[in-house]
């Protein structure tokens, strides 16, 4: 999901970690007009789903009747998409555990519904994930889907931007950094990168037009620190069509863009004064 505007709550709530909202004793739960039915595990995707999810299965099957359901009513997911959240989305978002190494830390940026945060915490109990989203109403479906999925102990939320995730007085960092249909590779790797750690990847899932991206971008990319961009498939042989992820290794730490303008501000007041 894109990047956008974080949106003040009631009082203006500032950005940072979403704290659990516990349901009020004697109020209903939400409500889903969405057909649910429409989530349900297509039999030729049966396979791959689990091949992809193992014991899990039935985290993810849950996840998608969310999705179905809560997702599409509060405009989270279009209503043409969820006949299509098996192949287009649960199953797309998860061939990229392939490439995430066992016990990292995974920062979701522009997490939306919770792809592909959500569904790498579900494929693989052995991450520890941060889902990083700006808007109110986005954050409060998933800190729900987290709650109701059981991933409160590997799933927590942020609400804020990617650049506000690294300010502060501890600031969020993680081993890989994910993004799903947020930005072109450029604003891309400027936003993800220096949330990760020395060494560590932003992983980007991409469309048909990957390839011409990282032509395109790969001097920008290489300016705010990352390596040479290198193009997966991922899932080939399990999903079809394979996901198409742009990995970028962060192999420098550089200053962000304000720290920048701020340093090149500073030195050119000293030279006045000179």
């Amino acid at each position: 999901m894109a990047q956008e505007d974080t949106q003040s709550g009631p009082g203006g709530t500032p950005p940072g970690p979403v704290a659990a909202r516990p349901a009020t004793p004697g109020s209903p739960p939400t409500v889903r007009s969405a057909d649910p039915g429409v989530a349900v595990l297509p039999p030729e995707l049966a396979e791959a789903a689990r091949q992809l999810f193992g014991a899990r299965l039935d985290v993810a099957a849950a996840y998608a009747e969310l999705l179905a359901t809560d997702g599409v009513v509060r405009g989270l997911i279009g209503p043409r998409e969820a006949p299509r959240i098996w192949d287009r989305h649960l199953l797309n978002c998860a061939a990229v555990a392939e490439l995430v190494p066992i016990g990292a830390t995974v920062l979701d940026v522009g997490s939306g519904a919770g792809l592909p945060g959500l569904v790498l915490a579900i494929a693989r109990p052995d991450l520890t994930v941060t889902l990083i989203e700006p808007l109110a109403r986005r954050t409060a479906f998933l800190q729900e889907a987290v709650q109701a999925l059981g991933l409160d102990g590997a799933v927590r939320v942020f609400r804020g931007r990617a650049e506000e995730a690294t300010a502060g007085p501890e600031p969020v960092r993680g081993d890989v950094v994910t993004a799903r249909a947020v930005a072109p590779l450029d604003r891309l790797a400027a936003w993800c990168l220096p949330l990760a750690v020395p060494d560590g990847r932003l992983l980007a899932l991409k469309g048909a037009s990957a390839a011409e991206e990282i032509v395109e971008h790969e001097e920008a990319v290489y300016r705010v620190g990352g390596g040479t961009p290198v193009l997966h498939r991922c899932g080939e042989g399990v999903v079809d069509p394979p996901t198409t992820v742009v990995e970028i290794v962060r192999e420098r730490v550089v200053g962000t863009p304000k720290a920048t303008a701020a340093s090149q501000k500073s030195r050119s007041s000293r030279a006045r004064r000179r």
